[in-house]
């Protein structure tokens, strides 16, 4: 058990490419902190120099109060799951579990007793006796985990360890990597470019792009108050919707204008603002805030917009319509049972007070009121 604190660290490689920038991050004791972003954002390798497999260019990185940058790998007390696994293909899964205990000399019987509690944490004792290749993707996913709790260190590190599993299979693994989590209570960081994974796996999230930090908080934060645009775009399934228009003030109302459609702002986006003259916003509309006019009779006309249906695209209980307004395409999660067409225009309701509006310039959020059930 211990926390991890990354202060200030920067990567850079040969040829001055900055892989990670001045990123500082406190990872508690005993919490799962995912990290989350796209190819390339520099996720993995802030994990790998965690794990001491990357040199830190500037900066520091503690574990369990101690700073670690000259640390060797197998001396910092951490064990790492690799996204290919990386077993012994001549071995058995007791011996490849038992591997490195074997190298740090551990007593027989002790590793024995390790390997077997591990074997019963993941479900694996009947597996004990085969190899790699005669193992499921999933069997092989739980031996490398298994191959990481023997070892009891202070900090588990994931790397994108559920990627080469099936989709059914990656929502099963999630779920048992959460209860290995409260069982083993011990402090983890995980990496994945999978938003679902991180909304499902984080105790906190850390978003990441383009090698800095874009936000850290909860999932739930994260989701209903997103930092930036690229935070509200990245987070999210489908993604937030974004509307290029401006704010303009008529008669003591605001409103956000694109094209043809006009919708007045809540209170909370009025204080927000200001009140300075109209500038130019982007409207962030998350697709469950968008409902088909009908099944709202007593929306305000001022939060009621007409778009065209261009795809309707059932997924059981619910279904997703693709709109477009004239300017902006959007995507609306609505109950399967609405009725949609293809090519039918209809009139929608955005619930504004749920909206977003960013700067166009620097994608901020402008407009981070409570969440809901807040005051």
């Amino acid at each position: 058990m211990a926390e991890v604190i990354i202060d200030r660290v920067t990567k850079v490689y040969p040829g001055n490419v900055v892989a990670v920038k001045d990123t500082s991050l406190h990872i508690r004791d005993l919490e799962l902190m995912v990290l989350v972003g796209p190819s390339g954002c520099g996720k993995s390798t802030t994990l790998r120099m965690v794990a001491g497999l990357e040199e830190i260019t500037e900066g520091t990185i503690s574990i369990g109060g101690r700073v670690v940058n000259d640390v060797p790998p197998k001396d910092r007390d951490i064990a790492m799951v690799f996204q290919n696994y990386a077993l012994y293909p001549h071995m058995t899964v007791y011996n490849n579990m038992a591997f490195g205990l074997k190298l740090r000399r551990y007593p027989r019987a002790e590793i024995e007793q390790r390997v077997r509690d591990a074997a019963q944490i993941l479900g694996i004792q009947e597996l004990l006796d085969r190899k790699p290749k005669a193992l499921s993707g999933g069997q092989r996913q739980r031996v490398a985990v298994g191959r990481a709790i023997v070892r009891k260190p202070a900090v588990f590190l994931f790397d994108e360890p559920l990627s080469n599993l099936d989709a059914k299979l990656r929502v099963e693994m999630r779920a048992e990597l959460n209860k290995l989590h409260r069982r083993l209570e011990t402090t983890m960081i995980y990496v994945t470019h999978d938003q679902i994974e991180a909304m499902t796996l984080g105790d906190r999230i850390s978003v990441m792009n383009e090698g800095a930090l874009q936000q850290v908080a909860p999932p739930l934060e994260i989701y209903d108050r997103p930092a930036n645009r690229f935070v509200a775009g990245f987070i999210g399934t489908p993604p937030m919707n974004f509307m290029e228009g401006r704010v303009v003030a008529q008669n003591g109302a605001v409103y956000f204008e694109e094209g043809e459609a006009r919708l007045e702002l809540p209170e909370v986006h009025r204080r927000a603002l200001g009140t300075g003259a109209e500038r130019k916003v982007t409207l962030g509309v998350r697709p469950e805030i968008i409902e088909p006019a009908d099944a709202v009779p007593d929306a305000p006309p001022a939060s009621t917009i007409e778009v065209k249906v261009n795809v309707v695209e059932p997924l059981g209980d619910e279904m997703l319509l693709y709109l477009s307004t004239g300017r902006h395409d959007l995507v609306a999660k609505v109950d399967s049972h609405q009725r949609a067409e293809v090519g039918q225009t209809m009139a929608v309701v955005i619930d504004m007070e749920r909206s977003h509006l960013f700067d166009v310039e620097t994608g901020e959020n402008l407009t981070l009121g409570p969440l809901p059930g807040e005051t």
